[in-house]
């Protein structure tokens, strides 16, 4: 039903019949229109009440048409309105010029091209697109997914963005509050809310493009040839690395989104090593605790509760946990709060906190407190001169291998698993000492392998005898090996591939060193 067929006609006839009052009567009797298309109908309802209360025609069509009928909501529907019906499965409804011309006609200069034609100005454009990102995910044979490609929804957004001076685009239902509160004010829209919503239209259609790009580059490319990437809920961060050096932080998933819940804003540095601390963490499920500083771990303890792993964790480096980041696997209850508490700790990360501990953090008001998010894995992105580095790791196996005489004792093997899980997460090149429990010394980010066995020994929390030691990549020569056993470590892992394996091999055997192959490099650069 058209809820301004009446007014229509007294306007094109007072338009006919007194062409001295043509331009006063047009202005003064012209009606307010709104187009409403959504996929997701949160809201629109409620919009669309809102809208009928402030004087405003609707136009609509399949489903949301569908929704404003249910609920006794008057509008004209958009094959009426156009003269042609839905066609081809619903492929066409709204590629019309008398839709497109009524977005894209500018006031005052393309009136009476649009009076000719019958085509209303429409204010106001409330479309959301077809689902194909979540689509996308859904293993969909290709003939299926193509039919979650929007193509009018993303035509008249970028209509109505493009002549946002006269027309309002609203592509998110999180903004309807926004429009009723401007529709109550009876001011209408500010040329400054119209541009916002313009630049927020474009941003999604940038973005669902890029997913169909993606994806339908993916299906037979490991990775696209032109790559777009976008992330939303931009936030300004304090300064970058260092206060001279601006940031932003985007995303609305996984550590990128997550936000505390009480102390000082993340900073640029805290988000780096959360996310570094947490993907250690997501090593383990015994009760773990992960102490990170500067992006390497300086402390990693298994317990058998969340206190010990903590308290463990903490002692392996005392000094390097000052200003540290801690991760933990378990609930935080009041007593490990106070442990926390205790030492000067910038942001600590949980599943979870019980209010007692909640109420003790909060004598540290400046330190943030983090629900851990649920993890949220997707390609690295790395930004080099000129562009960017993409790597992706997809499921592989190691494949552990005694190459020495001598087969590790089940303690060593404890030791060594926990030393290769918190190696592969150490900058490179890097040497992990460990017993059963916890990292006793750490090596990390040296130019020189035996270097970085030789910190790690002195950085040592306890005696090093019967430990063991592991390396993010090939031992080339048996001098790291050497400098390890010295200290007392009896059991080593490394990925194994060098020319001069044989060498090493043996001189594990006569230093009586239990020695494992796994098939697998970690370096972080």
């Amino acid at each position: 039903m058209d809820p301004g067929q009446g007014k229509k006609a007294v306007l094109n006839r007072s338009c006919r019949t007194n062409t001295s009052f043509l331009s006063f009567l047009c202005v003064y009797t012209i009606m307010k229109w709104a187009l409403l298309s959504v996929w997701d109908k949160t809201g629109i309802v409620d919009l669309a009440q809102a809208l009928i209360q402030h004087n405003f025609s609707i136009m609509s069509s399949g489903g949301t048409g569908t929704a404003l009928a249910g609920a006794g909501i008057p509008f004209t529907e958009v094959s009426r309105y156009t003269g042609f019906p839905e066609m081809m499965d619903g492929r066409v409804k709204t590629l019309h010029p008398k839709v497109h011309g009524g977005l894209l006609g500018r006031r005052q200069i393309d009136d009476a091209i649009m009076a000719k034609y019958g085509i209303n100005r429409i204010g106001l454009l409330v479309v959301n697109l077809y689902p194909f990102e979540r689509m996308s995910r859904e293993s969909l044979p290709l003939e299926k997914l193509i039919e979650y490609i929007d193509v009018g929804g993303p035509a008249m957004i970028r209509a109505a963005a493009k002549n946002f001076k006269d027309v309002a685009v609203v592509v998110d239902p999180s903004d309807y509050p926004e429009v009723v509160k401007t529709l109550s004010s009876n001011v209408g829209f500010s040329h400054e809310q119209r541009l916002i919503f313009a630049k927020k239209a474009f941003a999604r259609t940038a973005a669902y493009d890029a997913a169909i790009s993606n994806h339908l580059s993916n299906l037979d490319n490991t990775f696209p040839p032109i790559l777009t990437l976008q992330f939303t809920n931009g936030r300004m961060l304090r300064y970058g690395e260092n206060p001279h050096q601006q940031a932003a932080v985007y995303g609305t998933t996984g550590i990128a989104g997550a936000e505390p819940l009480q102390g000082k804003q993340m900073s640029y540095n805290n988000y780096l090593d959360v996310n570094a601390g947490t993907a250690l963490l997501a090593e383990f499920e015994e009760p773990t605790a992960v102490i990170v500083k500067h992006n390497n771990p300086c402390g990693v303890s298994v317990g058998t509760d969340i206190l010990e792993a903590y308290l463990s964790a903490r002692d392996v480096d005392p000094v390097s946990a000052y200003g540290s980041v801690v991760s933990l696997n378990r609930e935080v209850d009041k007593k490990l709060a106070e442990a926390i508490d205790s030492t000067f700790v910038e942001v600590v990360a949980a599943p979870s906190f019980t209010r007692d501990a909640v109420e003790a953090m909060r004598k540290k008001e400046n330190m943030r407190v983090l629900i851990l998010p649920e993890r949220n894995t997707s390609d690295e992105v790395r930004t080099i001169d000129g562009g960017v580095l993409v790597q992706r790791t997809p499921a592989y196996q190691e494949n552990w291998q005694v190459i020495t005489d001598r087969d590790p004792t089940t303690d060593e093997m404890s030791a060594l698993r926990i030393a290769w899980k918190v190696c592969k997460h150490t900058k490179s090149n890097t040497i992990i000492f460990a017993d059963q429990k916890r990292t006793l010394g750490i090596g990390a980010g040296q130019m020189s392998r035996v270097d970085s066995a030789k910190i790690a020994i002195e950085k040592a929390c306890a005696p090093l005898a019967g430990s063991a030691v592991a390396s993010d990549a090939f031992l080339p020569f048996p001098d790291t090996l050497e400098v390890a056993a010295k200290a007392g470590a009896t059991a080593l892992v490394q990925p194994g591939g060098s020319i001069r394996d044989d060498e090493v091999i043996k001189a594990a055997n006569r230093l009586n060193v239990a020695m494992v192959f796994t098939g697998v490099r970690y370096f972080r650069h």
